[in-house]
């Protein structure tokens, strides 16, 4: 592990990699929603034989592409990150957290690079059933890409399926399917794709409703937005349900991201559920035995609810949660000082057996294997300076979690206006619902953003929960190295970016392929 750790090294290397998934992010999701769309629009066209619905689906593949292009090459960039910046992290768990990431090169990547090609060259060159197919199987490609990404992910919430081997200083995995079948892998991977599906719904909704702002391919417009509103509702829908499932899991293996969550200090019995609130500056300050906000919208008992499916439960705030005593399922919860000190037993022992195991004492090292095995649920706590430095940064965290969940309601409620005003043939007449389905575009990335925030923030200070710190996985490099690659890795996304949404505005603008009859006009 590091020692002599350099601060602006840490700062910076988050600051990058965050920077770098934050961005790659923005074209996860939307591969996601459209690769769904357009495998429904090219089925209608299957059962139907109605040339306007491959054409719709083609323009809407046509946008597909050029985001999946550029979501890619960042996708890259985030692995290759992992040995660069975070090579205590790779040593540590690196046979472990590797396997899901290979199985995803090797498969998802591998089928997405197949059957794309086939989808976007294969028009009237194989068999219409081959041809929807492959668009299936592309979309199927970027959802099992997705799932060992988070698999992965998850794995760093809450390990399971490993054990530690002192000899080689390495966790090893003895279980796959537990990694792979853990209820926060199978939450998480329904939740985020799910988002996706929500902000691809968004989309497809918002660039119709710019057609008919403009009086452009109105028939392709309201049949995009019919599909597009039932995908996001649907998707929007089934979000109520993982979220809660999520919730649970939260409560359970992060308590303290619960409460950080929550900006709750000091826990009790039927704790309420903030809807929406404003924190004081020292929300963090883990001796506020007070009210941490200046106002608050409330719901009574909700948040117990929420964590454990009853309304009276207990549920530990932030300073419980350092101070400890109060009961779980395992008998009185050890303060933060004493998971320190166990913590930094675990390191000791672990030292004293490879000591022993060095000097062929065997005796000593079983003793001292013993120790280490028995305190080493708390390794990580060793490498923890003080009992604050397990609270996450609770204003980020408490306002994107918020954030993420206001604007969830939104879209239920904008998919729905839009779901029944297109049963009822009356989309095309209300200009206002119009614009404002346009600009909910940048609101459902601002959404899917916001639950990474409380994801990768709420962890904090974990790299892995409880058993390695960000302190202790870092890299140790000149911090100037990883400043110089910020600025560098900047500039480059922000010229991608910029290309990218001149390609995109630029094929929208063109819009569908206009049929000899006209009957996409």
């Amino acid at each position: 592990m590091v020692e002599n750790l350099d601060s602006s090294l840490v700062d910076w290397s988050r600051a990058q990699f965050a920077m770098t998934a934050i961005y790659h992010w923005l074209f996860v999701p939307l591969t996601l929603g459209l690769g769904l769309v357009m495998s429904i629009m090219e089925t209608v066209y299957y059962r139907t034989g109605n040339v306007f619905w491959k054409e719709t689906a083609k323009f809407w593949m046509k946008l597909f592409g050029i985001n999946f292009a550029v979501g890619v090459a960042t996708g890259l960039i985030l692995e290759f990150e992992f040995g660069t910046n975070w090579s205590n992290y790779s040593w540590f768990v690196g046979d472990i957290f590797g396997a899901p990431l290979a199985i995803e090169g090797i498969i998802a990547f591998f089928m997405e690079a197949t059957f794309i090609a086939v989808m976007f060259f294969g028009w009237n060159k194989v068999r219409k059933g081959v041809h929807l197919t492959s668009t299936w199987l592309t979309f199927l490609g970027a959802a099992i890409s997705a799932l060992w990404i988070l698999v992965a992910n998850a794995w760093m919430q809450h390990p399971v399926g490993m054990k530690f081997n002192p000899d080689t200083v390495r966790n090893e995995m003895y279980d796959f399917w537990a990694v792979a079948t853990s209820p926060v892998a199978i939450n998480k991977f329904f939740h985020t794709v799910l988002s996706g599906l929500m902000l691809g719904g968004s989309f497809v909704m918002g660039v119709s409703a710019w057609f008919l702002l403009k009086g452009r391919h109105e028939r392709f417009s309201l049949a995009s937005m019919k599909i597009g509103a039932a995908t996001g509702l649907i998707s929007a829908l089934l979000l109520l349900v993982t979220g809660d499932s999520s919730a649970k899991d939260v409560a359970e293996y992060q308590p303290m991201k619960l409460a950080a969550m929550e900006g709750l200090h000091n826990g009790y019995e039927g704790v309420e559920l903030i809807g929406f609130g404003v924190l004081k500056p020292d929300a963090e300050q883990v001796t506020d035995n007070g009210d941490a906000f200046y106002f608050k919208i409330a719901f009574p008992k909700m948040l117990s609810w929420l964590a454990a499916g009853h309304t009276d439960v207990y549920v530990p705030g932030m300073n419980d949660l350092l101070k400890g005593g109060y009961q779980t399922k395992d008998g009185p919860a050890p303060s933060a000082e004493e998971k320190i000190r166990r913590g930094k037993a675990a390191i000791k022992a672990l030292a004293d057996y490879r000591t022993a195991v060095k000097d062929g004492n065997a005796g000593d090292a079983a003793i001292a294997r013993a120790a280490m095995e028995k305190d080493f649920k708390y390794f990580g706590y060793g490498y923890i300076e003080k009992p604050e430095d397990l609270i996450p940064p609770v204003q980020l965290t408490f306002y994107a979690f918020h954030i993420m969940v206001i604007l969830g309601v939104y879209f239920i409620l904008l998919f729905i206006v839009i779901c029944w005003l297109g049963w009822k043939d009356r989309l095309n007449r209300h200009r206002w619902l119009h614009w404002v389905t346009l600009w909910s575009i940048p609101l459902a990335y601002i959404a899917g953003q916001a639950g990474w925030v409380v994801t990768e923030v709420g962890r904090q200070p974990w790299a892995i929960q409880d058993i390695m710190p960000v302190t202790a996985a870092i890299s140790k490099l000149p911090a100037t190295s990883v400043i110089l690659t910020f600025f560098l890795f900047l500039i480059l996304f922000a010229v991608m970016l910029i290309a990218e949404i001149r390609i995109m505005v630029k094929a929208i603008r063109k819009g569908p392929d206009p049929l000899v009859d006209g009957r996409l006009q």
